[in-house]
């Protein structure tokens, strides 16, 4: 309605103007996913020389994983490793279902995650692993924070660095 009663029909101007806005949004988002999926695919170059990974690790595991990663000079090969601890999932004997999923979600929005280090739980693992799996970040299930970064730095050592992911993901489906 205008100011003197009548009926008006919206602006050109205006309607122009969010057509424009409109466009220019799906040209960045275009071009934003455009870029994410140039980086997602790489040249196959691989993981560069002395690059820093990282281990995302459960709190009761995080203690033992970090000396066995300092006893081993932080390193895997040409690797620099580097343990991230995450808060525990478990309060007064009960899971946290909320620390579980952001403890994945996490790992999972680091660019440089090659895994992560659980303790075994059949319950936690229901939440974390679907998460886990979409990105493809590999998971090593154990009870003891030594032998999972063991298991880890040795994998790493022996991995392609074409893709560490895939490589780790492929060598623990084999054991």
């Amino acid at each position: 309605m205008s100011v003197l009663g009548g009926v008006t029909r919206p602006s050109s101007v205006l309607r122009k103007a969010r057509v424009v806005r409109g466009w220019r949004s799906v040209a960045v988002a275009a071009a934003c996913g455009l870029l994410v999926a140039a980086a997602g695919c790489g040249s196959g170059t691989g993981v560069s020389e002395d690059a820093t990974v990282t281990a995302y690790v459960e709190a009761s595991l995080c203690a033992a994983a970090k000396q066995e990663l300092v006893r081993r000079d932080v390193r895997a090969g040409d690797l620099r490793v580097q343990a991230v601890c995450l808060p525990s999932p478990r309060e007064a004997k009960k899971l946290n279902l909320a620390t579980l999923g952001a403890n994945a979600r996490q790992a999972t929005e680091d660019s440089t995650t090659v895994a992560y280090l659980e303790a075994s739980d059949p319950r936690a693992s229901r939440f974390t692993h679907p998460i886990l799996e979409t990105a493809e970040v590999p998971w090593i299930v154990t009870s003891s924070g030594t032998t999972a970064m063991r298991r880890l730095l040795k994998l790493l050592e022996s991995a392609d660095s074409g893709s560490l992911r895939k490589s780790l993901s492929e060598a623990l489906n084999e054991t």
